[in-house]
């Protein structure tokens, strides 16, 4: 699991920089990062007033991982037949994997040609990825608010950075650590310091899940040479509902799963649509481009949360303005250097 992901004939697609915009190849992975910042932003704003509504947070996250779980297989059967008719439509690219530039897209190899180190990789991504990590970062979430709880999400750059670098073999330009730096610096900005940031339970919960987050990454990266984005945004929101639901059982507390009135089922239907949406979006980025380029883009999300409570009333937006300044500058550069450059990124990141 820890081969330099560029060794595969399918490098302009899973290693590096993805095919320019117009091309068969679909949009770009940092725009789809983009999108997924999009999306990010606002369910860490909608989710700071849901995770209220269920308790104790673990029900709630569940709840919404489990209409996540339906609605992502419910795409699924539907893009597998759009594919059938267009096998280069947008459903196409999200059900299957390209096995080298420029080929038709075509599903993924036979499970069973898969190794150890697969089975592993979807188990992490399963249990941990979409179980574990969602309980540390709800439960966290459910202790603090929305602006140390984007922050220190926001830090995944960093980890996903350095792991990049050594596992990944991603060739970091100095463009990439300008930009990283700005992100940073922007976010301690829009945080107000952080003289205020507290290693309370809460905060430490949500960095713990960053973490483990950021290890899903680098697994991600791996498994979608050979799995589609679709195949694991199911198997990590499916086995991870399938993980809740057995901690829910040990803890006691999976009676009330089914006790949600009116306003609880509505909190989880709205967060877990925005959930899949995000996982969706989120693999098929991670599949098209670096991982150091798609979580810089996402660290945006910070600009979303932060327009989204000024309109709220919770916050104003005059002390943040400086770091949210920096917020667009750095994922600018980010998006700009992929974009403008993607040939240079390939040989990058076949370099390592």
């Amino acid at each position: 699991m820890t081969g330099d992901a560029t060794s595969t004939p399918d490098t302009a697609v899973h290693g590096g920089g993805r095919e320019g915009p117009g091309t068969s190849g679909g949009l770009p992975g940092v725009v789809v990062a983009g999108m997924t910042a999009l999306i990010s932003g606002l369910s860490v704003f909608v989710n700071s007033y849901g995770v209220h509504s269920i308790a104790p947070p673990s029900v709630y996250t569940t709840a919404k991982n489990l209409v996540a779980t339906l609605f992502l297989a419910t795409v699924v059967l539907v893009a597998r037949g759009i594919r059938r008719r267009s096998r280069d439509s947008v459903a196409a690219r999200f059900v299957a994997t390209a096995r080298s530039p420029g080929s038709p897209w075509q599903g993924p190899g036979t499970w069973r040609t898969w190794g150890p180190s697969h089975w592993a990789g979807l188990a992490y991504i399963g249990i941990v990825g979409g179980g574990i990590a969602f309980v540390l970062f709800f439960d966290g979430l459910a202790d603090t608010t929305a602006t140390p709880a984007a922050f220190w999400r926001d830090t995944l750059v960093l980890w996903v950075a350095v792991l990049a670098l050594v596992v990944l073999r991603e060739r970091v330009a100095w463009w990439n650590v300008a930009a990283i730096a700005v992100l940073v610096i922007g976010q301690i900005s829009i945080a107000g310091g952080v003289g205020h940031l507290a290693a309370d339970r809460g905060e430490l919960l949500v960095l713990a899940a960053t973490l483990l987050w950021a290890v899903e990454v680098v697994v991600a990266k791996f498994l979608l040479r050979d799995v589609s984005p679709a195949a694991l945004a199911l198997v990590r929101m499916g086995t991870g509902a399938l993980t809740l639901i057995i901690y829910l059982a040990a803890t006691g507390t999976l009676h009330v799963l089914t006790a949600f009135h009116t306003t609880q089922v509505g909190w989880a239907l709205l967060t877990g649509l925005l959930l899949a949406a995000y996982v969706g979006t989120w693999m098929t980025a991670l599949a098209r481009a670096r991982a150091v380029d798609v979580t810089s883009v996402l660290v945006g999300s910070a600009l979303i949360t932060a327009l989204l409570q000024a309109a709220a009333g919770t916050t104003s937006l005059a002390p943040q303005v400086l770091g949210l300044l920096l917020v667009i500058a750095g994922t600018s550069v980010v998006i700009w250097a992929s974009l403008r450059h993607p040939e240079t990124l390939r040989r990058e990141t076949a370099g390592g």
